[in-house]
This record gives C-alpha cells, sequence and structure tokens, in this order.
C-alpha cells in the first residue's frame, strides 16, 4: 500500500509508458532508487495493449466528459510557506473523438445496447477498466476461454529463451536464414526441436511488467501478479480454461490449407466478445526495425529475453484501386511476375545506388532541392517502380520529404532487409504493449517500486533552489528525490499553455480476410495508401493475423495511422471504403464482396506530443524532465532518444542499459550474505536451469554487491 512507501527516492517516474519505462530500467539498472507510479491501472499509458473487454471500457471511459468540479484538493494545505505547487492533471485528455460501430448481423446493434446489468462478469479479465461497454446476455452465457493463449508452431519464440524451433526462428547474430514464423533474440543455444517453455504466456490483457513490483497497491498487485493478468515462470505449462492443453501445431498448420479453397467462416459480435481474450489490441499502431534503436537496446540490455516477435511477412501497395505485394529482396524482385525484366534491373540498379549513396553526391546534388518524388522522376523509373519506391520501400509523404529524406529511408530499408526475414520488421507478440512491460520488468528486478492506480497530485518546488524537491500522491504522502520524470499528458492545462500539440488519427479493424488473400492465412503485412486527394496523408495499414496472437482465428486485426487533418473518422474512413467492405445488407455488389468484411471498428483520435520543446512548458523546474507520448512514425527511434537523452543529462557518468552480469561471474563474499538469507542460491547442483527473471534478480545482487 501507499503508506508503506518509502519517502526518499534518487528518481520518481509518472507514466508508464515507452520512454519512462526505458528510462526507469537505466536508472535502476545504473543502482538509483526508483519508484515508477501510474494513475491508470494498466502498464503502457497510450502505449498498452488491451483485451477487446478491455479496449470497450477504455473507450467507454474516453467517451465520457470530464467532471473536474468535485475535485479535492486537500493537498494544498501540505505546501509550505518557501515552497510552491505544480498541479499535475487527474483527467487524461490526450484521446478524442472516439467512435465505435458494429457491422454484420443484427443481432449485433441489440448486444450493442444492453444495460451493464446484463453484463458478463466472466469475460473481464485483469488489464479491463472497471467497467465494460458492451457486453450482452449472449457474452455472459459463453464465457471467456480464460487465459488460454494459443501456440501454434508459426506464432513465435521467446528472445531469450534458451531453447527455439529449428524451423521457426533463429538467434541473434545467426548466419542461417530465418523462417518466416518468429525470432528468438539473444538466444544462447543453438535451435532444439521444441519450443522454450518460457515462450508460452497467460498474458492476454495489459498486465504486469513480469515480476510483482515492491511496495504496490492492491490495484497494482491485481494487474501485476494474479490471475491471468500475470505472465507465467519459464516453467509453467499453457492451458486453457477447461483445463486442457493447448492446441497441437500440427492441427493449427493444417487449418489453412483445409479453408484455403472455403468461404471466409460467418464471424459474429458475440463471438468477438467470447473469444475477447484472445485480442490485445495496441492503442499505437508501430513495428519494429530489425536494425532500429529498439532493437539494439532490447538486445544490449538484455531485455529481450522478456518479449517475443514475429517477422512482418509482406509489404504491400495499393495502386490503381488494388492490393499488390511489392517485392523487397534480391530474390523477391526476381521471382516477381508483376515486373518486366526491364523494370527489375531499373529497381536492382536504383536500391544498389541507395545503399551507398553517400558515396556518389553528384548522382543527387543537384536535386537536393527538390522532393524525392520529383528526384525519382529524373531517374529513369516507370511509374510503378516510383509508387513501390516512394510510398512502399521509402514511405515517405509525396508532397513533403526532400530528396536526401527519402535517400535516407530508402537505405534504413534496405539495411534492415534480411536480419531476420524477407521484410525490415518485426512485431511483438501479444502486442506493443509488451514492450513497456519488458523495461518495467528490468526495473522491477534490479529494485525498482511500481504502484498502478497511484495518482500524483502535484510537484513540490522549492523558491529558494527553483528545483522540484517532492511529489504529493493522492493519500497526501510527500516522497523526495533528485529527479522527476513525468509523462506529457500528466501536465496541467496551465503548464502547457504554450505547447502546439499535434494530433494522430487512428483506426482498428476486426475483419473477416486479408487484405490480400494468398495461400497463407498467417499473414503480417504493413500497407501505404496514397493520399486520396489533395492535402490529406499517406495512410499507413497495419495488418495482424491470429498468430501474433492479438486475434482470434479467422479474424485480422487492421490497424490505420496517419497525421490529423480532421477528426479519425473523417480522415481514415475513405480508405476504409476503398479497402473494405462496410455494407451490413445481403445484397452487395460483387466488388465488395470480394472484399474483406469489416466486423467492429473504432476510430479515435492521438496527442502527439513528440518533437515538443522543453522551453514550451511553462514554469518547469530544471530536474522535472517530460517524456512525450506516441508519435506517427512508424518506428519507436523517437522514444528511445529521447530516453536516452533524458538518462544522460541526469546521469552522464552512467551507462545507458548495460547488459545484467553474468550470473556465473557473481563472486559472493561468505561472510556478508547467506544464500538463506539473500533468498539466492548459485548451486549448480541444487538449480541446474536458472530462469530469466532469477538471473536478472541474481545480477541485481551482484549490483548491489559491488557498491
Amino acid at each position: 500500500m501507499a503508506d508503506n512507501l518509502p519517502t526518499e527516492f534518487d528518481v520518481v517516474v509518472v507514466g508508464t509508458g515507452l520512454p519512462e519505462s526505458i528510462i526507469a530500467a537505466a536508472c535502476a539498472r545504473s543502482g538509483q532508487r526508483v519508484l515508477h507510479v501510474d494513475s491508470r491501472n494498466y502498464y503502457g499509458g497510450n502505449w498498452a495493449s488491451f483485451s477487446f473487454s478491455g479496449l470497450l471500457s477504455w473507450i467507454k471511459e474516453n467517451q465520457q466528459k470530464a467532471d473536474l468540479s468535485d475535485e479535492c484538493e486537500d493537498w494544498r494545505k501540505l505546501i509550505l510557506e518557501d515552497e510552491e505547487a505544480i498541479p499535475l492533471s487527474s483527467k487524461d485528455k490526450t484521446i478524442q473523438h472516439v467512435e465505435d460501430f458494429c457491422f454484420g448481423d443484427r443481432d449485433c446493434f441489440f448486444e450493442q445496447h444492453l444495460t451493464n446489468q446484463d453484463s458478463a462478469e466472466g469475460v473481464e479479465e485483469a488489464g479491463a477498466l472497471p467497467k465494460l461497454r458492451v457486453l450482452g446476455a449472449l457474452a455472459a452465457q459463453g464465457e471467456s476461454p480464460g487465459p488460454e493463449k494459443e501456440s501454434p508452431a508459426e506464432m513465435g519464440i521467446a528472445l531469450g529463451s534458451q531453447e527455439s524451433p529449428a524451423e521457426m526462428g533463429i538467434a541473434l547474430g545467426s548466419q542461417e536464414s530465418p523462417a518466416e514464423m518468429g525470432i528468438a533474440l539473444g538466444s544462447q543455444e543453438s535451435p532444439a526441436a521444441e519450443v522454450s517453455p518460457g515462450s508460452e504466456k497467460e498474458n492476454a490483457a495489459v498486465g504486469s511488467p513480469g515480476e510483482e513490483p515492491q511496495g504496490c497497491s492492491e490495484a497494482a498487485r491485481a494487474a501485476a501478479g494474479d490471475g491471468a493478468g500475470a505472465a507465467p515462470g519459464p516453467g509453467a505449462a499453457p492451458s486453457t480454461a477447461d483445463g486442457d492443453s493447448a492446441p497441437q501445431p500440427a492441427k493449427t498448420e493444417a487449418a489453412p490449407s483445409e479453408n484455403a479453397a472455403q468461404e471466409p467462416k460467418k464471424i459474429t459480435y458475440s463471438q468477438i466478445v467470447r473469444e475477447g481474450r484472445r485480442f490485445n489490441i495496441d492503442l499505437v499502431s508501430k513495428l519494429l526495425y530489425s536494425r532500429g534503436l529498439l532493437i539494439d537496446l532490447l538486445i544490449k540490455s538484455n531485455v529481450s529475453r522478456y518479449a517475443e516477435f514475429k517477422n512482418a511477412t509482406r509489404v504491400l501497395a495499393f495502386r490503381e484501386g488494388k492490393v499488390e505485394q511489392v517485392p523487397c529482396s534480391r530474390a523477391d524482385v526476381f521471382n516477381s511476375r508483376q515486373l518486366t525484366m526491364v523494370e527489375k534491373r531499373m529497381l536492382m540498379k536504383f536500391l544498389t545506388f541507395c545503399l551507398d549513396y553517400e558515396q556518389h553526391p553528384e548522382e543527387y546534388q543537384e536535386h537536393e532541392s527538390s522532393t524525392f518524388a520529383e528526384f525519382l522522376q529524373t531517374r529513369k523509373l516507370t511509374p510503378s517502380l516510383q509508387h513501390f519506391i516512394l510510398h512502399s520501400i521509402a514511405m515517405v509523404a509525396e508532397t513533403e520529404s526532400s530528396t536526401l529524406e527519402g535517400l535516407q529511408a530508402t537505405k534504413k530499408f534496405l539495411q534492415c532487409l534480411g536480419r531476420y526475414g524477407n521484410t525490415p520488421f518485426l512485431f511483438p507478440l501479444y502486442g506493443q504493449g509488451e514492450i513497456p512491460q519488458c523495461f518495467c520488468r528490468l526495473c522491477a528486478v534490479f529494485g525498482g517500486i511500481y504502484c498502478l492506480r497511484h495518482a500524483v497530485r502535484c510537484l513540490v518546488l522549492d523558491r529558494a533552489s527553483g528545483r522540484c524537491k517532492a511529489i504529493v500522491d493522492q493519500f497526501g504522502q510527500r516522497i523526495s528525490a533528485n529527479y522527476f520524470i513525468v509523462e506529457d499528458s500528466y501536465l496541467s492545462e496551465s503548464t502547457c499553455t504554450n505547447v502546439c500539440y499535434r494530433q494522430i488519427s487512428r483506426a482498428v479493424l476486426i475483419t473477416d480476410q486479408s487484405v490480400l488473400n494468398t495461400d497463407s492465412e498467417q499473414q503480417v503485412s504493413i500497407l501505404t495508401v496514397p493520399p486520396l486527394e489533395p492535402g490529406r496523408a499517406a495512410v499507413r495499414v497495419i495488418e495482424l493475423c491470429s498468430s501474433t496472437m492479438t486475434c482470434m482465428k479467422d479474424t485480422y486485426l487492421v490497424h490505420l495511422t496517419c497525421p490529423s487533418t480532421k477528426t479519425a473518422r473523417e480522415d481514415l474512413e475513405p480508405v476504409v471504403q476503398k479497402l473494405f467492405n462496410l455494407n451490413t445488407e445481403k445484397e452487395t455488389e460483387n466488388e465488395e464482396l470480394q472484399k474483406p468484411r469489416v466486423l467492429w471498428a473504432v476510430y479515435f483520435n492521438m496527442r502527439d506530443s513528440s518533437g515538443v520543446e522543453r522551453s514550451s512548458y511553462a514554469g518547469l523546474p530544471s530536474n522535472v524532465y517530460v517524456c512525450s507520448g506516441p508519435d506517427s512514425a512508424l518506428g519507436n527511434d523517437c522514444a528511445v532518444k529521447q530516453a536516452e537523452t533524458i538518462f544522460r543529462e541526469m546521469f552522464p557518468a552512467e551507462e545507458f542499459c548495460p547488459p545484467p552480469p553474468n550470473p556465473e561471474d557473481i563472486i559472493y563474499d561468505e561472510d556478508e550474505i547467506e544464500p538463506e538469507e539473500s533468498g539466492l542460491n548459485n548451486s549448480p547442483e541444487t538449480k541446474p536451469e536458472t530462469s530469466a527473471e532469477e538471473s536478472s534478480s541474481e545480477g541485481g545482487a551482484a549490483v548491489t554487491k559491488e557498491e
């Protein structure tokens, strides 16, 4: 409980988004005393992933108007005469214009308007907000299958697992070419024939970083260590609600071939509710570049042991009203039937130039003031090649990106090819919300204290020094620290008066088919739709299959993202209508019948606080640092750069997220520490196999001992 919290820390972090979680992990790893709090009852903030029922609760909360008139301000009595308070916001205002829709059978509309007194308690899980928005009697009868998670062979492998199936993935740095199914980063052993037990997860919603944080409130403990919200240990066996073992991989692999020629199964809203635990729906849609800053950090810090990834299997393009696959690698280019032999040579020649364009400045110097689209027109490329390069490889704005920006983006794309598959991208199994939790787990392993549903009322400023010296929490407790990290959404309107925010338009769809059907149903696809009219931005579409553990079988989860010009629905619905069938009537044209059918959709606008200068925030002390929320970019480089910059400003002499020490290298002083007292046992006779969490815990003991 909060009453038991220590009153002094080195660093207090408010918010559990990705940048804050990275900073907390880096600080704890360098030996700092860290308190990490969040007023929400789930990890990740706007980086979180939700089960379907959890998302419905989130939607309802953000559709309700804030009423702060009755807010208690008793904390002001705790401020002394020589102090000044900087109030923090008690309401998250980063989400706007939330609209959700159910398509398909009429029964779903009936269910959508049932009252909460008919709600199904069996469908709510850890990580969901207090009440559900749309749960009907049918959902109550068909209870969710508990914490079961399918684990087919194509699903993926734990990044830090000691064993990984040879047919599914490779260890980082291996010279073998990976299969398209799963990726193991940082594995220390050669691939074996079976999946590591640690690769199974029961975490269906936004839950714990894996370790029960010290000093948590009840809400934090519920979200962090109980039931379905907690990730099992490496020895945990996956099970269904009925106690049966998880489905066998062979059965799952056989399904696509059996159903390839059949029409898609009819999925009803009640089925989606019943299978809600199988959904892990991201608030922010991103992929990880295989040679990006986040992958490098995960490997360097050994946080990769806590996560699993799947390779994005294809890059798509939308041209002349049709979706087609873009050849990326050399093999793809020469095997492509879309391109003529001349086009293949043109494309390979241009991509080869982009890999070392810095060595040939004469090729692009006179076009530096031009856009990348104009530069492509001078390279004697056909219109189809220009389209592929601009929208599917470089993925830059047609009218805004310069020649150098386009060349840099193309080079980055090409450099990431082949590291883990035929595309440059990886996706974390169970959703993007897993990544902040991984860093929270590392912080907890090295002594960080976590409290969810723990609001901070204000920052306490010492007038004499001009520095922030404490926070006051919801219980009136004053907690002192040297440095304070605050997520942008917690700052009050008075602090952000001079800040000019951008907005991101987001849509999440549940569909019954892929946007481009192939022999394999298990595809992770990225598609960029060019602006449909002048003044609009290109829309990025990421389609996830069930093997990513983000949706139920026979459905796809589709994320649409673009910078906002209007509301999210106005920005994105024209693209949705181009790609999908929204018609709920039985009589539809043949062209519409060929499109995937949307079963459910939500639109919302999210604040983009990236790129805001520190000077824009009014009255912030020098030892208070602000972390931004998600940006509209595809990768996570902005969050990693921001976290490292803030950490180095606080602790310039410390290494940023160094790898934990090898447990075998730890030397204990027998006179000062006994295995029974410390709770650690390094004897190889008594513990031949050491889990990832235990290894990290031992590493934390080593750091403490050295100090």
